[in-house]
């Protein structure tokens, strides 16, 4: 998982690289938090790992020591992949309650160094719209969490129609998190699920997305999807094929491409050049944002992929300030004071 370095843009020498991760400006929109009451009821059911990767230690002490020794100003933490919900729809409830009233002490506690996106008890719909009226109304929290496949029913499937039709009146900003696919797990691979199935579930759920006519019907949600999209750059010109499909084409008229480059994409694990390349080409850079991944992806790699952003040279300077802050500003107006 480490980030391939390119070599420098022209004229970037190692004492400005140095002062561009140092610099404290970034905003990070892939940023975990682990509550003491979720990891202990994780234990309980004997989870330990998101992906098949142990989560590690956080507490908000050595998360902003992180964020200040990499230039971070602002993070948006969520819950990562398993979520909330582990098969009790009632312990889904309360645990969701918990994480998102710690999720807004954090924030209270630290206005300018952190954001939080809601979790939310799905598959239990009512109260997943139970609980997005309570976080965004009272806890005012950012924005919304959601896990691309839940118990592998996938984003895009009419039972969360509803739920998609709320973020969509309330023009929420929604960060996708990747889950290992239900048939993925038995695949007898050497591999950890967040190394290669996340990137796939990630486009699962946005195909499904699109050719469910979600994306069509609600327009108005903000969709961050992680890791540069999982694998949606490469593959997008193949997922538009999908309308030489007739049933496929009457839910998403406007061609897979065009919602595709309504989506935002964070750059965790994804700044090697030939990803950004990918990127550069589907997306305008109003629509990518920073992201860390911290704390799965350890600290000496979250610097890397900052100086590997930094050497690539396919982005003016005013775009990648754009990625870095000034994109997700627009996206979360409270950091800059509106």
């Amino acid at each position: 998982m480490t980030p391939v370095l390119g070599s420098a843009a022209p004229g970037l020498e190692a004492d400005a690289v140095a002062n561009v991760i140092a610099t404290p400006h970034r905003i990070d929109v892939h940023h975990h938090f682990f509550p003491e009451r979720y990891m202990k009821e994780m234990a309980e059911r004997g989870i330990s790992a998101a992906g098949d990767v142990h989560v590690p230690d956080w507490t908000p002490e050595k998360a902003l020591a992180m964020m200040d020794r990499n230039g971070i100003e602002t993070a948006i933490a969520s819950i990562a992949a398993p979520g909330v919900y582990f098969g009790d729809r009632a312990a889904a409830r309360a645990l969701a309650r918990h994480v998102n009233e710690y999720a807004a002490r954090l924030v209270s506690d630290h206005p300018q160094r952190f954001g939080a996106f809601a979790s939310l008890p799905l598959p239990d719909v009512d109260a997943a719209l139970e609980e997005i009226s309570y976080s965004l109304d009272t806890l005012r929290l950012d924005g919304v969490n959601l896990l691309s496949n839940v118990g592998g029913t996938y984003l895009g499937d009419q039972e969360f129609d509803a739920v998609f039709a709320e973020l969509n009146r309330r023009k929420a900003v929604v960060f996708i998190h990747p889950e290992v696919s239900a048939t993925s797990r038995d695949l007898k691979l050497a591999l950890p699920g967040a190394l290669v199935e996340f990137v796939f579930d990630t486009t699962r759920a946005v195909a499904n997305l699109i050719y469910s006519g979600t994306l069509e019907r609600y327009p108005d949600i903000s969709i961050i999807l992680p890791h540069a999209g999982g694998t949606v750059p490469f593959l997008s010109g193949r997922l538009a094929l999908g309308e030489l499909v007739p049933a496929l084409k009457e839910r998403a008229p406007k061609g897979a491409i065009a919602y595709l480059r309504r989506l935002y994409y964070e750059t965790a694990l994804s700044t090697a050049p030939c990803a950004m390349g990918a990127l550069r080409e589907l997306v305008d850079p109003s629509h990518i944002l920073y992201g860390s991944d911290n704390p799965f992806l350890p600290e000496p790699l979250i610097g890397k992929s900052i100086e590997t952003f930094a050497a690539y040279n396919g982005f003016t300077s005013s775009a990648r300030r754009a990625i870095e802050r000034d994109s997700a500003l627009a996206l979360f107006p409270r950091l800059n004071g509106n």
